[in-house]
C-alpha cells in the first residue's frame, strides 16, 4: 500500500489485524490494561460529572436503571445500547486521573478504547480474545494518530478527545469485521466529530469526562455506522481540509504508518500511580527522591523548583487556585504540597487535604521552570527534575527519567490489582468480592467464549 495514503496503510492494519500477528508480551499487557482500566471506571461512581453523564446516557436510552440493554454500564449496574453504555463507561474511567496515558503521544487509550469495545462486545457475544485483538488495534490506531498531530496539537486540543475517536472506531470497526475500505469509511466520520479542547482548566469545567464520553461513543457510531454502509473522508487525517490541517502545525504523516506490526505501541503505555494529570508525576517522584534520601519535613523546604517541558506549562500553568478536586489534579503545587505531607498523592489525600491550608501555602511555593533537556527529551521521555530550597539554605537537586508506572518501571499484575481493588473501596463501586471475582474474570479474558458483564446487577 501507497504510503502517501497512510489513512488507508493504517485503517487497513485496524481490520486485517489477527491474534496470531500479536506478540504473548502485547497480549499480556493488554489484559494488564484491561484490568487497570477496570479500576478507574469503577472509581467514576459518585463524580456529579460522571453520574450526570451516566444519567443523561441512561434516559436517552429509555432504559432508566432497568437491565434491558445489551451492554453494561458498570457505576449504575444498569444496561443501555452499546453507544451509551461507552458514553457512561468512557466518562466514569477518566475522572480519577487513574487511566493509562501513552507518552509519545501524549493520548490515554484506555479510557476510550476499552469502553466502546467492551459495549461492542457484550452486544455482539464477541469472545476475550476477540476483545483483546480489537482493542490492541485501536491501541495502535489512537496512539499513532495522536503522534501525527504533533505537540502544537497538544497546546489547544486534548488529544485523548480528538484521536480518541479514531482509536475507538478502530476497535469496534474490528469486533464488526469492517473491511479495509469499511474502516477507512468509520475513520473518516470519526475524524470530522473530533473535538476536546483545554480551555475548561480555566473554569473547572466538567469537560474533560465530556471529551471521552464523546470520543468513544462517537467511535463505536462511526464504526457502525460504516458497516451500514454510510462513507467518511478518505483521507480524513492527512487530507487538505482534514485533521492535520485544522489541528496542528506541525504533523508527521510517516507517524501513521510507522513500523505496523513490529512497534507495539500499546507495550509502550505508562500506568498513572499518583491520581493526578501526569505532566506532574516526573516532578513528584523526583521530590519523593529527594524527600525520602534526605528524611525531609514538609517544614523543611522553602520553596520547590520543578523543571519542566513545554506541555506541563501549557496544560498545568492555567490552574493557580484550584477550586474542585479534579481541578485540584492538575495543579503542580497541590500535587507537589501532598507529596511532600503524604509521600502519594492518591484519591483519598486529594479527597480530603486538596484545600487544606498547609497544602494551599505549600503549593504557593512551587514554581515550573521550562528546561532545555527535558523540554527535548518530552513527549518520547517524561523526565522530572527539581531544585529544593530548604529553610536552613542550601538547595537539593533530584531526577528521575522513568517516573513510577513508565514500562521501565512498570506495575506487577499485584500492584494492578491492588490498584483497582483501592480505588473501588474508595469510589465504593463494587465491593471486595465483587471486585475480585471481575478482576479474575479479567486476568482470564482470553478463555471466555463470551464476553459477558462484569458485576451482578442490582
Amino acid at each position: 500500500m501507497s504510503s502517501s495514503h497512510p489513512s488507508k496503510v493504517l485503517a487497513s492494519f485496524a481490520s486485517q489485524l489477527t491474534l496470531g500477528d500479536i506478540p504473548k508480551h502485547v497480549l499480556d499487557r493488554a489484559e494488564d490494561l484491561l484490568v487497570d482500566w477496570f479500576g478507574s471506571a469503577i472509581a467514576g461512581k459518585g463524580s456529579r460529572p460522571v453520574e450526570t453523564i451516566t444519567q443523561f446516557a441512561q434516559t436517552m436510552g429509555g432504559f432508566n436503571g432497568s437491565n434491558r440493554g445489551s451492554a453494561e454500564i458498570l457505576i449504575t449496574r444498569s444496561s443501555s445500547s452499546p453507544f451509551l453504555a461507552a458514553m457512561a463507561n468512557a466518562a466514569a474511567s477518566h475522572v480519577a486521573e487513574q487511566d493509562d496515558v501513552h507518552n509519545g503521544s501524549v493520548f490515554h487509550p484506555a479510557t476510550v478504547v476499552f469502553p466502546a469495545a467492551l459495549a461492542t462486545a457484550q452486544t455482539i457475544g464477541a469472545s476475550g480474545e476477540d476483545l483483546l485483538v480489537a482493542s490492541i488495534a485501536g491501541y495502535e490506531v489512537g496512539i499513532r494518530v495522536g503522534e501525527f498531530l504533533g505537540r502544537s496539537h497538544y497546546k489547544t486540543f486534548h488529544t485523548t478527545g480528538t484521536a480518541g475517536t479514531l482509536a475507538a472506531a478502530a476497535a469496534v470497526g474490528h469486533l464488526l469485521k469492517l473491511n479495509p475500505e469499511q474502516m477507512l469509511h468509520a475513520f473518516g466520520s470519526a475524524g470530522t466529530q473530533s473535538a476536546g479542547l483545554w480551555e475548561f482548566l480555566r473554569d473547572a469545567a466538567d469537560s474533560k469526562q465530556l471529551h471521552t464520553a464523546h470520543a468513544s461513543a462517537t467511535g463505536l457510531m462511526s464504526a457502525y455506522l460504516a458497516q451500514s454502509g454510510f462513507t467518511g473522508a478518505q483521507r480524513i487525517l492527512e487530507g487538505k481540509q482534514g485533521l492535520a490541517a485544522g489541528m496542528s502545525s506541525d504533523t508527521d504523516p510517516s507517524k501513521l504508518a510507522d513500523q505496523l506490526g513490529s512497534r507495539w505501541t500499546l507495550a509502550e503505555t505508562s500506568f498513572k500511580y499518583h491520581a493526578s494529570c501526569r505532566h506532574t508525576h516526573p516532578a513528584a517522584d523526583a521530590l519523593l527522591k529527594v524527600i525520602l534520601e534526605h528524611q525531609l519535613k514538609p517544614t523543611d523546604i522553602a520553596k520547590v523548583e520543578t523543571l519542566v517541558h513545554q506541555g506541563a506549562i501549557d496544560v498545568l500553568g492555567p490552574v493557580t487556585n484550584p477550586a474542585t478536586i479534579h481541578q485540584s489534579k492538575f495543579s503542580m503545587g497541590t500535587v507537589l504540597a501532598l507529596i511532600a505531607h503524604y509521600h502519594f498523592a492518591g484519591l483519598q489525600e486529594f479527597d480530603q487535604h486538596f484545600q487544606d491550608q498547609a497544602i494551599s501555602d505549600f503549593r504557593d511555593r512551587v514554581t515550573m521552570v521550562l528546561d532545555p533537556e527535558v523540554d527535548a527529551a518530552y513527549p518520547q521521555r517524561w523526565i522530572g527534575k527539581v531544585k529544593v530550597y530548604l529553610h536552613k539554605g542550601g538547595v537539593l537537586e533530584a531526577r528521575v527519567d522513568e517516573p513510577k508506572g513508565d514500562p521501565g518501571n512498570t506495575l506487577s499484575r499485584a500492584e494492578i490489582t491492588d490498584k483497582a481493588m483501592r480505588l473501588a473501596a474508595f469510589s465504593k463501586g463494587a465491593t471486595p468480592a465483587e471486585m475480585k471475582l471481575a478482576i479474575e474474570r479479567l486476568w482470564n479474558i482470553r478463555s471466555q467464549a463470551k464476553v459477558g458483564f462484569l458485576l451482578p446487577p442490582q
